[in-house]
C-alpha cells in the first residue's frame, strides 16, 4: 500500500460521513497519474503555496494601504488567519483538512492590489465586470504556470469553494462542500475581528467606539470573540450534521446576527469611512490611470499578458496584469509612466 493510499483509507475511517474524501473527488480538468505520497487535495495545496500569486499576497493590501507597520494585516496574513480558523472549525466537524487548507490558502489570489478599492475600479472599468472570486480561479486555471501549461490543473472541489467564498448574510452561492462552506464563514470570522484589532492599533477607532449588545454576546477582546464564533460554528455545524440530511455549515442564529452587526458597523465607520475613502480615491486613480494607459498601448504589456490580449481581448489581458501586481510594484509602474524620468 503506497502512503497516499493509507492516507485515502485513514479518512475513510476518521471523518464524518459528510466529509469529502480525496479519493471520491470529482478530479481534474485535465487527468494526472495520483501521487504516491500525497492525496489530490494535498497537492492542490501544495501548489498554491508553491505559486507566485500566493507569495505576492504578502505585499497586497488588506484594508489600511501602504500602512509602514510590520503589525499590521496583509492579503496574506489574512489568507493564514482564514486557514487556521477554518482548519479548527473543520477539525471539530471531522471534516477534509487538506481540502480546507487549499480553498483557504488559495480564496484571495486573484485579489487587486489596493485590496476592495482595486477590485471596485476594475469592475466599473471591465465591460464584463470584475470579482476577485471569479479572478482567483481564473488565476488557479488560466494566469499560474507550470512546465506542463498554463494554470495549476487543481481539483474541482477547491476551485468550488474559491468560486463560492464570498457573501454570508444570505444563503446564495454556497460551495457544494462542507468543506467550501467552513472557508467561507471563516473569511468573515477572520476579518471583522482582525479588521477591528487592526482599526483600534491604527488609531482609527476605540474600543468603546464599538457597538456594545456584539460585544457583550462575543466577547470583548479580539481572541475571546473569535473563540465564541469558532465554537459556535462547531456546535451549530454538529447539531446540522446530526439533524440534516444536506447540513450547512453557519453560525446559531443569535451569534450570526453579532458578527453581522459588526460587520455592518465596520462598513458604515472603517470600509467606507473617512480614512479608508481618502486612501481609496488615491488607489482608484492609481489603477484607473494604469488600465487606460495599458489599453491604450497594449504592446507596452509584458509578453505573456500581450497573448491574452491578443486571444481574449485587450481589457482581459490588462486584467490580469493589473491585477496580478502587488500594491508596491503598482506604485513603482505608476511613478515610471507619469513622473520624469529625471526626478525619479
Amino acid at each position: 500500500m503506497e502512503i497516499r493510499e493509507y492516507i485515502e483509507q485513514r479518512e475513510k475511517e476518521n471523518l464524518s460521513s459528510f466529509a469529502k474524501l480525496a479519493i471520491k473527488s470529482k478530479g481534474r480538468a485535465i487527468f494526472e497519474p495520483e501521487d504516491p505520497i500525497r492525496t489530490c487535495f494535498m497537492r492542490d495545496r501544495d501548489r498554491v503555496i508553491h505559486s507566485k500569486a500566493f507569495r505576492r499576497l504578502k505585499h497586497k493590501t488588506q484594508v489600511y494601504i501602504s500602512p509602514g507597520n510590520d503589525h499590521f494585516r496583509t492579503r496574506l496574513t489574512h489568507t493564514l488567519e482564514v486557514n487556521q480558523i477554518a482548519k479548527t472549525i473543520g477539525k471539530g466537524l471531522r471534516l477534509n483538512e487538506d481540502l480546507i487548507e487549499a480553498i483557504a490558502l488559495a480564496h484571495d489570489v486573484g485579489h487587486t492590489p489596493f485590496a476592495h478599492s482595486g477590485e471596485e475600479v476594475l469592475n466599473e472599468l471591465m465591460t464584463d465586470g470584475f470579482r476577485h472570486n471569479e479572478n482567483s480561479v481564473r488565476v488557479l486555471t488560466e494566469v499560474e504556470q507550470r512546465s506542463e501549461g498554463r494554470g495549476l490543473n487543481l481539483s474541482k472541489e477547491v476551485l468550488d469553494g474559491v468560486l463560492n467564498h464570498r457573501g454570508f448574510d444570505k444563503d446564495i452561492n454556497r460551495a457544494e462542500t462542507l468543506e467550501g462552506q467552513v472557508v467561507r464563514l471563516s473569511d468573515k470570522v477572520a476579518y471583522v475581528q482582525h479588521d477591528i484589532d487592526d482599526s483600534i492599533r491604527g488609531g482609527i477607532l476605540r474600543k468603546c467606539d464599538l457597538p456594545k449588545e456584539p460585544l457583550e454576546i462575543l466577547g470583548e477582546s479580539h481572541s475571546a470573540r473569535i473563540t465564541t464564533l469558532v465554537t459556535d460554528a462547531i456546535k451549530h455545524g454538529f447539531h446540522e450534521l446530526e439533524n440534516s440530511k444536506e447540513p450547512k455549515i453557519n453560525l446559531s442564529p443569535k451569534i450570526k446576527k453579532a458578527l453581522i452587526d459588526l460587520r455592518t458597523f465596520m462598513f458604515e465607520h472603517i470600509y467606507n469611512g473617512e480614512v479608508c475613502s481618502k486612501e481609496r480615491e488615491s488607489a482608484m486613480y492609481v489603477i484607473e490611470h494604469l488600465f487606460k494607459y495599458y489599453k491604450k498601448n497594449p504592446e507596452r504589456l509584458p509578453l505573456f499578458y500581450q497573448t491574452i490580449a491578443k486571444t481574449e481581448g485587450i481589457e482581459r489581458g490588462v486584467a490580469d496584469y493589473i491585477s496580478g501586481m502587488s500594491d508596491n510594484y503598482c506604485v513603482t509602474i505608476f511613478k515610471e509612466l507619469v513622473i520624469p524620468r529625471s526626478f525619479l
